[in-house]
């Protein structure tokens, strides 16, 4: 706001003259109907019955959120967006901020240095990123991290994609334990790991949300003990959805009042659960599973790499074998033989031998959407 005149924009108070003074009764909010990121297939429309919600009462309960990644609204903050506006987590992250009083910063290209030089100018105090974010800023010049003061942030929202161990231990190293890691959908429903949580628990993705139930299931839909690996279902803490004009999607992915986004995963004796992978992007190879996510995370590791994706090609004698496609930092040279040699010896000191790629190829740039999500689907029609 401004106190005086300011050219091209109204006075506030000439906004209400000839209109009512009192608000209008049986007042509506209506209802977003937001897209799934449609990574392994067309994006769905999810779809919500309107409620009879005061618009004041949404807004309170958008705010509400934040107090799950401890942003406080009694306190003065300023929120960073690195991400597109129309995605669920992002979108809602910073509505959550704006709705508890919180000022908004927002760029309009994620750039890793960028992201520094914001945080210290604003004081940020809360963003939402993704591990590839994470991934770049660790690999910025030690002097460019040092140069720019990042004590001001108090949480940091990540989810979306499996992140490394190591990287994340490396994050909470230089910006303290201000980590929040989050298990979601656009459905609705989730889990939370504060930074403490996972020091504890290195890998998990946290306990349900308030409201929230998730359970894992085998393919006939009973519920799996501790430690055993399934589909992770869960309910929506925001109400009852469908699919937009895809009543057989709608159908499938339920399983009584739960309904699963298609990821593999498994809980503790704790409740603590741990994913693994999406079931789509799962390889079985000699009759084995293999998880995509687990070789990702290990290669992400190798110094001159900046990007990797691993998934399933066809074999005529295992069924399936691992390929791996990397993008190198830049000005990486060296021979692409010896570069794929080294890479693969990086790995096989930390993965099983049948784990490993049977191939690996290289590529400029890795087809990322704005989330931060990967599309593997334009690397298998390759």
């Amino acid at each position: 706001y401004a106190i005086g005149q300011i050219e091209g924009f109204r006075d506030y108070s000439d906004i209400h003259t000839g209109h009512a003074t009192e608000l209008p009764e049986n007042r509506i909010a209506g209802q977003l109907m937001l897209y799934t990121s449609g990574t392994t297939g067309r994006p769905k429309g999810v779809r919500r019955p309107i409620e009879k919600k005061d618009p004041d009462q949404a807004a309170l309960l958008a705010g509400m959120m934040g107090a799950l990644f401890q942003i406080d609204s009694a306190q003065e903050g300023m929120h960073l967006v690195t991400g597109p506006l129309y995605h669920a987590a992002p979108g809602g992250m910073s509505n959550g901020s704006l709705n508890m009083g919180h000022g908004m910063v927002l760029m309009n290209k994620w750039e890793p240095e960028r992201t520094l030089e914001l945080i210290e100018k604003y004081k940020i105090t809360e963003t939402h990123m993704v591990p590839t974010m994470f991934n770049r800023l660790l690999h910025l010049p030690d002097d460019v991290k040092n140069k720019y003061d990042v004590s001001s942030m108090k949480s940091v929202i990540h989810g979306a994609a499996p992140i490394a161990v190591d990287m994340k231990k490396a994050m909470i190293d230089w910006w303290g334990p201000v980590l929040f890691e989050y298990y979601g959908a656009t459905e609705g429903g989730g889990s939370l790991a504060t930074s403490e949580n996972w020091l504890k628990k290195p890998g998990t993705v946290g306990t349900p949300w308030p409201g929230c139930t998730i359970k894992v299931l085998d393919d006939d839909h009973n519920e799996l003990p501790a430690n055993e690996v399934g589909t992770v279902y869960m309910s929506s803490m925001i109400g009852s959805f469908e699919y937009f004009k895809d009543k057989k999607k709608t159908d499938d992915n339920r399983a009584g009042d739960l309904f699963t986004v298609g990821d593999i995963g498994y809980l503790d004796e704790e409740g603590w659960l741990f994913l693994c992978d999406r079931k789509s992007d799962m390889i079985i190879s000699g009759g084995v599973n293999i998880y995509p996510a687990e070789v990702e995370k290990t290669i992400i590791l190798h110094p001159k790499v900046k990007d990797v994706a691993v998934f399933g090609v066809p074999d005529d004698d295992w069924g399936e074998s691992v390929q791996a496609v990397v993008q190198l930092k830049p000005n990486i040279g060296g021979n692409e033989n010896e570069l794929r040699e080294e890479i693969l010896a990086f790995a096989s000191e930390r993965l099983a031998k049948f784990k490993l790629p049977r191939y690996l190829d290289f590529r400029d740039e890795l087809p990322r959407l704005d989330t931060g999500k990967l599309y593997k689907r334009y690397l298998k029609e390759e």
